[in-house]
């Protein structure tokens, strides 16, 4: 009996059970199943209770959902795998800023005349030039000079420039669409990877800014406003929009761009300068020896930037494609202080994100300015989830922030220009370190031929680092940094062979090359080796 009882109920578990089983595994399964009560993704039609959202986050783990660093503030899903491929596109865009250094120093000291080892036929690169010529209104002949930089670039930056076209693929549909507003040659583009490494934040030893590489006084010539929050030399499109115009007004008075370019680097003058001490010639390569050593390597890098962008498959430079340009994000125009730690909550953005695309933001928090409109770039994604809920976004930030132990920085403006006063013990150097400018820049703006000084004379600056007027009884002082921090009591620096002021200034805390200048009474850039370079400013 009991073996024909379990026969039947194997025949009831064929029949009936095991079909209804299929049936259901067969079936998607709907959003109304997969999700408890608690955990249902609701469509957001109105403001909601922040708070209230925080904690019911809190209790819910999903551990189907890859975990990545973005704080899912108001529990809605995203595809992982598309969360996952964002990810690393920002994150190879936040370690880019790391190149800029190398890339400024390569420009800056560009050795290609011990270069041995070649990678490339030169009849070859000869019939490349001729075609990229023809399509671009540079003037791209072929030279023995320009060959040596391309194999420069190819033996010691190749990886760069792989990481580089990576990263262009977010800039240059922007770059491209604001250079064609002006009608200036698209190739212009690669000036930025020259200038800046594709680096927003990317800052010069004597204050240049940005993607273009914006000096302070510059910079506000054309618009781009500073204060101790924002920096809009660092913003991409309002830096590509100030750089189109600056280039326009070179190019207007230069009618050639190679030579518009080189004194987009080093100013008009040192442009004129070099064409009357060569004779008169107009082309950059015939006036390349009288510029400036960085200038001199400015324009063959830009070239050799664009020869290896057009020839990278050739070379086997390796693209790696992302899907997400600078225009699949969109703006929204911020009508209270918030801060980024506090946006990167609530619409689920990681930090280092906003910090990409959001890089005029110097301390990371967007102000609320009577007279001044800021805004917040965010992928298209969550853009979405900040109008609908705005106003709660904005209740829930003011009442953090008054919650905090700590008050936020105050706004602190840059002044167009200052009159400062010479004092007893000032000198150019020491005035220009003090507001964050160079010293030819001082010159430049009160039409100084020497360096000397007199006590109470008046000079015209445009200071980088805001002057403040700030409203209490303490006055803001503005301390130096040590002149040098030594191992020993060695006050004197030896040049050695390959020695240049930039790399002794790098071996020592504190020391500028326009200390170094100063000093030791040095007006160009040339050191003998064996020269006593003087590291203070002293008498021994």
């Amino acid at each position: 009996m009991t073996a024909i009882r379990e026969i039947i109920r194997y025949i009831i578990m064929l029949v009936f059970v095991m079909p209804l089983l299929a049936q259901e595994q067969g079936t998607p399964p709907t959003l109304e199943a997969t999700f408890s009560a608690k955990e249902k993704v609701e469509v957001i039609q109105k403001p909601i209770k922040l708070n209230g959202v925080f904690e019911e986050s809190q209790k819910i783990k999903d551990n189907s959902i890859e975990s990545t660093s973005i704080v899912e503030g108001y529990k809605l899903q995203d595809n992982s795998e598309a969360a996952k491929y964002d990810s690393l596109w920002m994150k190879e865009l936040y370690e880019n800023a790391s190149l800029y250094d190398d890339m400024y120093n390569y420009v800056s000291n560009l050795e290609i005349d011990t270069l041995k080892q070649l990678t490339i036929d030169t009849e070859v690169l000869k019939e490349r030039l001729e075609l990229l010529d023809q399509k671009t209104p540079f003037n791209i002949a072929y030279n023995p000079s320009l060959e040596r930089v391309i194999q420069s670039f190819l033996l010691r930056k190749h990886e760069f420039i792989g990481r580089m076209i990576t990263a262009s693929q977010f800039y240059f549909p922007m770059f491209e669409q604001e250079l064609d507003n002006y009608n200036i040659p698209l190739e212009i583009k690669y000036l930025a990877i020259v200038e800046s490494a594709l680096n927003p934040r990317a800052k010069s030893r004597v204050g240049a800014t940005g993607l273009w590489q914006f000096m302070y006084s510059t910079g506000k010539m054309y618009g781009l406003d500073v204060s101790s929050y924002v920096d809009d030399r660092s913003d991409p499109i309002k830096s590509t929009a100030a750089a189109c115009k600056y280039l326009s007004k070179l190019y207007q008075t230069f009618g050639d761009w190679d030579l518009a370019l080189a004194a987009y680097n080093s100013g008009p003058g040192n442009v004129n300068k070099a064409i009357r001490r060569s004779g008169g010639y107009t082309n950059y390569w015939n006036i390349r020896r009288n510029l400036p050593r960085e200038t001199a390597g400015y324009v063959p890098a830009f070239l050799a930037t664009m020869y290896l962008f057009e020839y990278a498959e050739e070379h086997g430079i390796k693209l790696n494609k992302v899907e997400r340009p600078y225009f699949e994000t969109d703006t929204i125009h911020v009508k209270q202080l918030i801060t980024f730690d506090q946006i990167s909550k609530l619409v689920g953005v990681s930090i280092e994100e906003l910090k990409v695309l959001n890089p005029s933001y110097k301390l990371d928090i967007i102000p609320k300015i009577k007279g001044k409109k800021y805004f917040l770039r965010l992928p298209k994604d969550a853009i979405g989830k900040f109008v609908t809920n705005e106003a709660a976004i904005y209740t829930y930030a003011e009442k953090e922030i008054k919650s905090k132990e700590s008050a936020l920085p105050k706004l602190v403006t840059a002044e167009d220009r200052i009159r400062y006063r010479v004092k007893s013990g000032d000198y150019l150097g020491k005035i220009a370190e003090r507001y964050g400018v160079g010293v030819s820049q001082i010159k430049r703006w009160n039409g100084l031929r020497s360096n000397n000084l007199r006590i109470g004379q008046r000079l015209i600056i445009y200071p980088r680092k805001p002057v403040t007027t700030v409203s209490s009884n303490k006055k803001a002082s503005i301390k130096s940094t040590p002149a040098v921090s030594l191992n020993g009591n060695s006050k004197i620096h030896i040049v050695k062979a390959g020695d240049s002021l930039w790399t002794i200034s790098r071996k020592y805390p504190g020391i500028t090359i326009e200390k170094l200048k100063q000093w030791n009474g040095i007006s160009g850039n040339n050191l003998q080796p064996g020269t006593k370079l003087k590291l203070c400013d002293c008498s021994s």
